[in-house]
């Protein structure tokens, strides 16, 4: 490559400093590193860099020499003449210099020049570490030369000009800016006018229609999100529709209530709730089920609801129904929750042959998300810990409830060979004093059992401390049948690192409860 004429120490600039050329029918576009190459040896003001940030990367034509540099954008080759004029201003030697022959040849002058001008001068001003002050006079008259020829540029050498002037450190409020950003406005197409948007407020929630409640209602429960803002707006709704709402669409406006463990503070909610039980509970028995579930999980069952739906009648209707097992199923669960939760209730009850396992495996949460899970670690952290006889996994217990892990504990506090002990505590509970069963076992046998209950992160409403009502319901009712429960919650099981960690942090967890193992526990 020969070198251009011109002062000593210039040089033709290389594909990395200038414009990256294209040929034809290509696209363009500015080295990043050339652009940043010329601020910082202009030495780029933050005005002038927040000024770059503005506009984005334009793609005009090449603006250095190449075997394409002298076609227009058209491709159409210019006449000679054009063409020795591009080639004298991309080898001038200084600014005046750029700007006589822009004066001097005013028929020659295309409106790509321009651009191929200011290139040039940002290449003049960024070639030496200290380059020669430029007169004001002859920034002036480039600009008046651009400023006076701009109506006749097209959209994209305006866009170019444009960006070359603020790289170049142009005053964005001087008059060339301003009259290239002027001639770029007039050239886009004009915008439609923006919609008459209408006055925002928050809509009452008896304004809204029960199907985007149920939506509502449906997307807090299953992205467990515990908004209480959004839940008292359903139960502020479900009270004024009272009338016009159906137990199908009241049971899922329930069930985030249920699922969140969030009782509202609308007072007239449980009411209400009653009187729509009463009124529907023989139209639609599973939604019926389905609302009563979810007032388990609240602890707050009514009891005209539970004379009905364990009455005889009830139970022959779903007998023949599509939903027969699944209403069985909630049916006990609801029999185990006035059993262990509803001393004063005198009603009917589930007779014992229509009974059937709650929750006879893991839940479909547990099961969906096992890969994420801890149960496999803290396993094998508890068979390498106590031995694989000294513990069950994924027992269930009467009436139904899965466990994550049981252990059989002496009176000592030794931990027991669980094949030598019955790992079940009886259901229903013998008699004991209210508020003991939760802490001592209602057996003669003086074996305690304890429960190690994983509280992983989806076991807890979004971003909050609460357990969903599911996981709040099972642990009550393991606590009021007599297991004693070992909670390990995810938080300090995944700041263990690796299994040694781990197994000194279940070491700890059961020491904590005077458990022993080993030789000296027997």
């Amino acid at each position: 490559m020969r070198r251009p004429r011109g002062e000593p120490g210039l040089r033709a600039p290389r594909p990395t400093e200038g414009a990256i050329c294209a040929g034809p029918g290509e696209s363009w576009s500015p080295s990043p590193n050339s652009m940043l190459r010329v601020l910082l040896s202009a030495q780029a003001s933050a005005a002038r860099l927040s000024g770059l940030l503005l506009f984005p990367p334009v793609q005009p034509f090449c603006l250095g020499s190449s075997k394409w540099g002298d076609r227009p954008p058209g491709g159409a080759p210019h006449a000679a003449p054009v063409q020795g004029l591009q080639r004298l201003l991309e080898q001038a030697r200084s600014p005046g210099e750029l700007l006589r022959w822009l004066g001097q040849n005013p028929t020659k002058v295309r409106a790509h020049h321009y651009p191929v001008a200011l290139r040039r001068l940002g290449q003049l001003l960024g070639s030496q570490p200290r380059p020669p002050p430029v007169e004001q006079a002859t920034l002036q008259d480039l600009s008046q030369l651009i400023i006076r020829h701009c109506p006749s540029f097209d959209v994209h050498t305006i866009h170019t000009c444009l960006h070359l002037a603020v790289l170049l450190g142009f005053p964005s409020d001087g008059p060339l800016v301003c009259a290239l950003q002027r001639e770029r406005r007039l050239r886009l197409p004009p915008k439609p006018p923006p919609p008459l948007q209408p006055v925002l407020r928050e809509a009452r929630p008896e304004e809204l229609t029960p199907h985007v409640m149920v939506l509502l209602a449906q997307h807090l429960a299953r992205h467990r999100l515990r908004e209480p803002r959004l839940l008292e707006a359903i139960a502020h709704f479900l009270v004024v529709q009272e009338g016009q709402l159906n137990s199908k669409v009241v049971q899922k406006l329930v069930l985030p209530f249920g699922r969140l463990n969030y009782f509202p503070l609308e007072q007239q909610f449980m009411p209400c709730l009653e009187r729509i039980l009463a009124r529907e509970a023989g139209v639609a028995p599973l939604a019926t089920v389905n609302i009563l579930m979810s007032l388990c999980q609240l602890q707050c069952l009514p009891f005209r609801a539970l004379h009905f739906v364990f009455s005889p009648g009830f139970i022959s209707h779903i007998s023949g129904t599509p939903h027969a097992l699944i209403v069985r199923r909630y049916l006990s669960l609801l029999d185990t929750a006035v059993e262990l939760e509803l001393p004063g209730y005198r009603g009917p009850r589930l007779p014992q042959r229509l009974q059937v396992p709650i929750f006879p495996q893991p839940l479909i949460t547990d099961r969906a998300r096992c890969k994420y899970s801890h149960k496999d670690i803290v396993a094998e952290g508890l068979r390498q810990l106590l031995g694989e006889e000294r513990y069950r996994q994924d027992l269930t217990v009467p009436p139904g409830y899965c466990t994550d892990f049981l252990l059989c504990v002496s009176s000592s506090g030794a931990v027991l060979p669980v094949r030598t002990q019955d790992p079940f505590l009886p259901y229903p509970p013998r008699s004991c004093p209210q508020g003991q069963a939760a802490s001592q076992p209602t057996t003669q046998d003086a074996a305690q059992r304890v429960v190690l209950m994983l509280r992983e992160r989806w076991h807890f409403c979004r971003d909050s401390r609460v357990l969903l009502g599911s996981r709040a319901l099972r642990e009550r009712h393991l606590g009021l049948l007599g297991y004693q429960l070992l909670p390990l919650p995810f938080e300090e099981l995944e700041s263990q690192r690796g299994l040694p960690q781990l197994k000194s942090y279940l070491r700890q967890k059961l020491q904590a409860l005077g458990l022993r193992w080993g030789p000296e526990g027997g």
